[in-house]
């Protein structure tokens, strides 16, 4: 089993920064690990992911502006998150998915807003 826990989500205004922490237990080798985000009234979407290879993908919405790193050492994956605009306010999850198993982190909230 794999358990993550998301940290690092409140308030930031447009233009600013932030870091989202995923702490990842359990079984983790081999875990692909990816960030979604839901807006209100909106379906889930891929916003980036990073295989066990630590081969990279961004949605084109948030290229340029998020990086996506791991720490091995810590068990933690995580997304930092700059130029930051209104249309990025979501509650955002980690996942990791290995040999067509799924987990889900509980999410955390990012609002930007002046």
């Amino acid at each position: 089993q794999v358990q993550l826990v998301e940290s690092g989500g409140g308030l930031v205004q447009p233009g600013g920064s932030l870091r989202l922490s995923c702490a990842i237990s359990g079984f983790t080798l081999g875990l692909h690990i990816g960030w979604f985000r839901q807006a209100p009234g909106k379906e889930r979407e891929g916003v980036s992911c990073i295989s066990s290879s630590d081969g990279t993908y961004y949605a084109d919405s948030v290229k340029g502006r998020f990086t996506i790193s791991r720490d091995n050492a810590r068990n933690t994956v995580y997304l930092d998150m700059s130029s930051v605009k209104p249309e990025d306010t979501a509650v955002y999850y980690c996942h990791a998915t290995r040999q067509g198993n799924h987990f889900w982190g509980q999410g955390t909230q990012v609002t930007v807003s002046p």
